[in-house]
C-alpha cells in the first residue's frame, strides 16, 4: 500500500486509487459505533506527535453539538508530510473528515491550514468537486510555530488569538465556541480513511507511514516506511547516506539526537541526518533559536527559558565554560511547567544534544575546538 500517488488525484482518480466510502455500512447510530470500532481495531494512532490512540479521541468528542477540526499547519520546519498530502491527495484527507464528523455526529468541520500556505488552491479545488454531507470550512491560521498547537486552534477558532489554553480542559471538554472538538492531524484523517476505505485487517498488514526525511541523504523529501520501521529504513527510503553520518535528529525541532539508526522514529514524523563533518552543537543552537523566537510570551518557561537556553548554547558554541552548568540547571526546570508542551520539546532536544555530543560538549566549554573543527583545520 502507499498512500501518496506520483501527481494530484481529483476525485475521480481518488476515487480509482482508494475507492468509495461505504456509507450504507456505518448508517446511524449503530454505524457509529462500528465505525469507531474499526479505528480502534486498526490501532490507528494520532499522527501529529503525541501518538494518541485515535478511537479514543473520537469517542471523548462523541457529543451533542460537536465540531472536528483537520490540523494541516506543519509548524515544524523540518516536517513536510502533511502539505504533501494536501497536495498529492486532499480527498483522502476529506474523506476521513467527512468520516471523523459522522463518527461523533458533528455537524460542521473545520480544515487549518497557514496563512497563504502553497496547498491552499489545491485544497479548495478539491472541496469544489464534492458534495459532502457536512460543510467544510478552510480557515487560515496564523504562520506561527505554537498556533499550530491544538488549544491554540482551538482559541484562534474561537477568538482569533492564536495562542494555546494550557492543558485543561481538553477541547472534547470545551473546544470551539465552547463546543465539543475534534483536533486531528491531517494524516492521521487520511490513515482514517484508509481504515474504512481498505477495512481494518487489511490496513494493519499493509500500513505506511509518511516520514519527512532531510540532511546528508540522496533524495530528500517525504517517503513511506513500513509502520514501526527504525531510523535506518527511514534513510534507506530516502536513498541512504549522502556522506558518512555521525547522528539523527528525530522528531524534529522538538525532538531527540540519537546515534542509534536502528531506533524507531519518535514525535512527529520528520527525520535529520547530520553529517559527519558538521558540529551537532552548532546545528542544535541554530535550532533552539527558532523555538525562542516563537514563544507566545505567556508563561515564564517559554518566555524567559527558552531565550536563555538558547542563549547558553550560542556561549557554549564560543567556549564558554559556564554555559555547561546554567544548561544543567536551567533544562530540567523546563519540562511539564508551560502553558503548553512547547519548552519541553526545546528542553528534550537540548538535553540530548548534550547527551550524544558528550565529548564536543567538553571541547567547546574548554575553549578548545571540537571534534569536527579538528577534522576541517
Amino acid at each position: 500500500m502507499t498512500i501518496l500517488p506520483p501527481h494530484r488525484l481529483d476525485l475521480a482518480g481518488h476515487r480509482r486509487r482508494n475507492g468509495v466510502v461505504p456509507w450504507v455500512a456505518y448508517h446511524g447510530e449503530d454505524g457509529r459505533d462500528r465505525l469507531i470500532e474499526a479505528v480502534a481495531a486498526a490501532d490507528l494512532r494520532g499522527r501529529g506527535g503525541a501518538g494518541f490512540p485515535t478511537a479514543r479521541k473520537l469517542r471523548a468528542a462523541r457529543k451533542p453539538r460537536s465540531i472536528v477540526v483537520a490540523n494541516g499547519c506543519e509548524g515544524d520546519p523540518l516536517s513536510h508530510k502533511d502539505a504533501a498530502l494536501l497536495t498529492l491527495s486532499p480527498h483522502l484527507v476529506l474523506d476521513g473528515l467527512q468520516l471523523a464528523a459522522h463518527a461523533i455526529g458533528a455537524g460542521e468541520t473545520v480544515l487549518c491550514v497557514h496563512q497563504g500556505s502553497p496547498v491552499l488552491p489545491g485544497v479548495r479545488a478539491a472541496l469544489a468537486e464534492r458534495d459532502d454531507r457536512v460543510p467544510v470550512r478552510v480557515e487560515e491560521i496564523p504562520r506561527r510555530y505554537v498556533a499550530s498547537e491544538e488549544t491554540a486552534l482551538v482559541h484562534h477558532l474561537t477568538s482569533g488569538d492564536a495562542r494555546p489554553l494550557g492543558k485543561s480542559p481538553r477541547p472534547d471538554e470545551r473546544g470551539v465556541r465552547g463546543r465539543p472538538t475534534l483536533v486531528d492531524n491531517v494524516d492521521t484523517l487520511a490513515q482514517l480513511a484508509l481504515v474504512i476505505l481498505q477495512g481494518p485487517q487489511h490496513y494493519c498488514a499493509a500500513r505506511v507511514d509518511l516520514v519527512t526525511v532531510t540532511g546528508a541523504v540522496r533524495r530528500p523529501g517525504v517517503v513511506e516506511v513500513p509502520a514501526g520501521a527504525s531510523l535506518s529504513t527511514a534513510l534507506a527510503a530516502a536513498g541512504g547516506e549522502a556522506e558518512p553520518l555521525q547522528a539523527v535528529l528525530s522528531g524534529g525541532y522538538g525532538g531527540t539526537w540519537t546515534a542509534d539508526f536502528r531506533s524507531g522514529l519518535s514525535g512527529i514524523s520528520a527525520v535529520y541526518a547530520l553529517p559527519a563533518r558538521a558540529c551537532g552543537l552548532e546545528y542544535t543552537a541554530k535550532v533552539l533559536a527558532f523555538p525562542a523566537a516563537e514563544s507566545a510570551r505567556q508563561c515564564g518557561p517559554c518566555m524567559f527559558g527558552l531565550p536563555a537556553i538558547a542563549a547558553d548554547f550560542a556561549e557554549l558554541l564560543r567556549g564558554g565554560g559556564p554555559a555547561t552548568a546554567r544548561l544543567a540547571r536551567r533544562l530540567p526546570l523546563l519540562s511539564g511547567r508551560g502553558a503548553c508542551a512547547h519548552p519541553d520539546g526545546a528542553a528534550r532536544l537540548a538535553t540530548s544534544a548534550l547527551q550524544v555530543f558528550g565529548p564536543d560538549v567538553a571541547a567547546h566549554s574548554a575553549g578548545g575546538r571540537c571534534r569536527v573543527l579538528e577534522r576541517v583545520a
